[in-house]
């Protein structure tokens, strides 16, 4: 049984939490791509964590956990996230997390290289947003052939040397001829992946090989997105995405099946619009500052990787269908119900207007930079739905707000998030 729980918007959709709910039910948990970019902020009975590398299945004991091929991975940072969760109490041993061999490595250089261009590029109001973590550099330099993976840094020897020092070399002309800055130590360098090497050597495998044999043995698998639909690499709102496919068709590849199909894809979306970072953005154009400010701070909504204040908006549905459209997801979890409990009137982006006609198509480029939001209003329920438990309980205006949602975008919500806790889930039947 192989299962995607994907990102239907921007990201911060709240894949996380239902990744610890759902995990409950599975083997196994894979990330399959992205890096230490973006967080899943998860809350259960042990407290309040934030993940950025590791699958959100590392807090259930008896889940093991793989960071796939199509992943790249800063070793730094992951010992850090480690420590963070070890600290808290939750065991983590080569039996329960599992490092392919074949993940890009995110080396230092490239976290060196994010922050000085978007400072250059920032100089004339045309930066990216990035988080700053070397992930981009550290995929293109994958693609160019010019950076080391995990399975390198527990299999150190002299030819490996000589391809980091070609890589050294190489990195060194742009640091300092494009930005003036201190050139790599090629010692220095060799030293951070001996120690690294060792510290996850325990850890690295040939995580396909792990894969395939579960699936042989009737394990239950779930694959784990980061970010969303919007923000992947070839059908995202381009250029301002990650740099990695972070659709659900992507997963088992880049978990390291490539082979193999997915059994079912669920979309996680927000019961309104969140985005961090820059680009095109309809949604937010539907509420005026001062809606906005109240709408982010009922969510909490700031950024669990950089802390920066989220863009928020009404719930999407033209964004939503494409979502979910690209993710292939069979259904949906609806995620963060419970903030819109203070609204009286609750909007919803039905519709947009691109040049003066009105389209539930999503558009791309120059169309969707200039696309204004057609909005519709729903009745609000007006009360704090954080204990319901069961559909029935749930107002009838709340109820009547999912079923719009559900008809709109084309696919079923069979999960409903009211809360931040574990246990604050609905489970929604078939109607």
């Amino acid at each position: 049984m192989l299962t995607a729980i994907t990102g239907v918007n921007w990201g911060d959709e709240g894949k996380g939490r239902m990744v610890d709910l759902l995990s409950r039910d599975y083997d196994i948990v894979a990330r399959y791509q992205g890096g230490n970019n973006a967080g899943h902020t998860v809350k259960n009975e042990r407290g309040k964590f934030i993940l950025n590398l590791l699958p959100s299945g590392i807090l259930r004991p008896g889940v093991v956990c793989v960071m796939g091929g199509g992943m790249v991975i800063d070793p730094a940072h992951l010992e850090k996230e480690l420590a963070s969760l070890r600290e808290k109490g939750v065991e983590i041993t080569p039996a329960n997390l599992k490092i392919s061999d074949r993940a890009t490595v995110c080396m230092p250089w490239h976290v060196a290289e994010d922050g000085l261009e978007e400072d250059r590029l920032s100089a004339s109001g045309s930066q990216f947003g990035s988080t700053r973590r070397g992930i981009a550099y550290a995929y293109g330099d994958k693609y160019m052939k010019k950076t080391l993976r995990m399975g390198d840094l527990v299999h150190l020897d002299e030819g490996r040397k000589r391809h980091l020092a070609t890589i050294v070399e190489w990195k060194n002309l742009t640091l300092e001829r494009v930005y003036g800055a201190k050139p790599i130590d090629l010692e220095e360098a060799w030293a951070w992946c001996q120690k690294y090497g060792e510290m996850f050597r325990d850890y690295v495998c040939d995580t396909g090989a792990y894969l395939a044999e579960a699936d042989d043995a009737g394990k239950k698998i779930m694959f784990e997105a980061q970010l969303g639909a919007l923000r992947d690499i070839d059908f995202g709102i381009y250029p301002y995405t990650s740099s990695s496919n972070v659709i659900g068709a992507y997963a088992p590849i880049g978990a390291g099946l490539p082979g193999h199909k997915l059994d079912k894809s669920i979309g996680i979306m927000k019961a309104y619009s969140s985005c961090v970072g820059e680009g095109p953005f309809t949604a937010e154009l539907a509420m005026t500052e001062e809606e906005k400010h109240l709408l982010r701070e009922a969510g909490h909504e700031y950024g669990a990787a950089t802390g920066r204040p989220r863009r928020v908006g009404p719930f999407d549905v033209v964004a939503s269908r494409y979502g979910a459209a690209c993710q292939g997801a069979d259904e949906l979890a609806l995620t963060l119900l419970d903030v819109l409990g203070y609204m009286d009137q609750v909007p919803v982006v039905e519709k947009y207007l691109v040049d003066g006609v009105e389209t539930d198509r999503f558009p791309m480029g120059t169309q969707l930079d200039n696309a204004k939001p057609v909005v519709r209003t729903l009745p609000g329920w007006r009360c704090d739905i954080s204990g319901c438990r069961r559909w029935e309980e749930l107002p009838e205006a709340a109820q009547n707000y999912v079923r719009y949602i559900e008809k709109a975008v084309g696919r079923p919500i069979r999960y409903i998030s009211v809360g931040p806790d574990r246990d604050a889930c609905i489970l929604k039947d078939g109607e």
